[in-house]
């Protein structure tokens, strides 16, 4: 028998707030996270605004030295990481660390390191390149910190796949505490998708929004006038433990994670398959893995990116999955309050949706102003609402044709 996954812990620092209190807050009253861009001068880019993690102080956080030596994704992860372990109260000591983990999703990584590197490189030469270059820019630099933090010596390592990463990793974490590799895993998401060279590539794709002059209102999925999504940053990390190993030390307990899907479009580098049928396999193996109907399912965090593409295929998805079902299910994407953090937005929304459950209200989509024919559900306009939620699905799906579906649940 599978052994049950919860969440004794969450931390987060993103757009909306820096704790998992101000976030859910910030969403459940509609607000926004979006703004003109302030890490860099924007004047030269398409899109000048996004999502950025605001009053963010590593130096406070880290000390001077330390703070130089970590690029901000790891510095992000590392401060969400020490929310969840708080809130958990997870004790770590030389009887437990080997069965404690990390698994931490991440599109780019260090890719602000990489930059600055290159920069310095072309400029001054190969001597002035940062020692600390090669672990700032790797990938699964972020959970080694966390890990080197809190002392934790189980299972350590990276996901990337792209937009869904941090939901692929919940996902593999929670299996590798059902098969007992673990008894517990910090896992979740971090990246830094504000950096100038990112924001020109996703322009010259098309796939940005570029309403500078109404930042706030930028982001609005499945609007008939959606005209891309807004890039962000930020981290959001869960504590995952087994549930006997939770009870047996008298753990807060805030969710479970009932089921787990992934799969592939195999169509295309950065468009979804157009019938949704990549999507929708990883949904049905998601309500499969749970044991659950579609008829379950309370609440849907849609991955609405805000692009034409992503929001009519998902909501075609969602008709093939759920059928006539679907029309009375709340599906909300709160993308169009903090944007897309890529690698990292899958785990916010999972937080999100762990608040939402607990407060008894389904969080809004903003920024919904004209109905969509192609997109036609009830996507909480504008306002949360009241609602039931025993079960929820939080769907994310990245570039590469990478789809990862989670089930979550208020524990009982």
């Amino acid at each position: 028998m599978k052994r049950r996954v919860v969440i004794t812990g969450m931390g987060s620092v993103n757009p909306l707030g820096s704790s998992v209190a101000e976030t859910w807050e910030n969403a459940c009253n509609g607000r926004s996270g979006i703004a003109p861009i302030t890490l860099f001068d924007a004047t030269e880019l398409k899109t000048q605004i996004g999502g950025e993690v605001k009053g963010f102080d590593p130096v406070a956080l880290f000390g001077r030295r330390d703070a130089r030596r970590m690029d901000r994704v790891n510095q992000l992860a590392v401060a969400a990481a020490n929310e969840a372990m708080e809130q958990s109260g997870l004790t770590i000591n030389d009887e437990n660390r080997y069965r404690v983990g990390v698994v931490i999703g991440s599109g780019v990584g260090g890719v602000g390191a990489l930059i600055e590197n290159v920069n310095t490189f072309n400029e001054k030469g190969a001597r002035r390149v940062s020692p600390f270059f090669i672990p700032m820019m790797l990938p699964d630099t972020a959970p080694g910190h966390i890990a080197i933090v809190h002392n934790l010596r189980g299972p350590n390592m990276s996901i990337a796949t792209a937009c869904a990463s941090s939901n692929n990793a919940m996902g593999e974490a929670m299996r590798m505490i059902q098969r007992g590799d673990a008894d517990a895993i910090l896992t979740g998401g971090t990246e830094t998708g504000v950096v100038a060279e990112c924001i020109a590539g996703f322009n010259a794709m098309g796939a940005l929004s570029t309403r500078n002059e109404t930042p706030t209102t930028a982001s609005r999925p499945f609007d008939l006038s959606r005209d891309g999504f807004v890039p962000g940053e930020g981290a959001a990390i869960l504590v995952f433990e087994a549930l006997e190993h939770a009870q047996a030390r008298g753990a807060t307990i805030y969710g479970e994670i009932l089921g787990y899907g992934t799969s592939a479009d195999a169509y295309h580098m950065s468009a979804p398959l157009e019938n949704g049928e990549g999507a929708m396999q990883a949904m049905r193996l998601a309500l499969k893995d749970a044991g659950l109907e579609p008829a379950d399912v309370d609440y849907i965090n849609a991955h609405g990116t805000s692009t034409p593409l992503n929001d009519s295929s998902e909501t075609l998805a969602l008709k093939g999955v759920f059928g006539d079902a679907i029309r009375d299910i709340p599906v909300s994407s709160t993308k169009s309050m903090h944007g897309h953090l890529l690698g990292a937005t899958s785990a916010l929304e999972a937080v999100i949706c762990f608040e939402a459950m607990r407060a008894g209200m389904a969080p809004p989509t903003i920024n919904y102003e004209t109905a969509d024919p192609e997109c036609d559900l009830d996507y909480v306009p504008n306002k949360a609402r009241p609602a039931d939620i025993k079960v929820a699905m939080s769907n994310g799906f990245g570039f590469g044709g990478h789809n990862a579906v989670v089930v979550l649940g208020k524990y009982a």
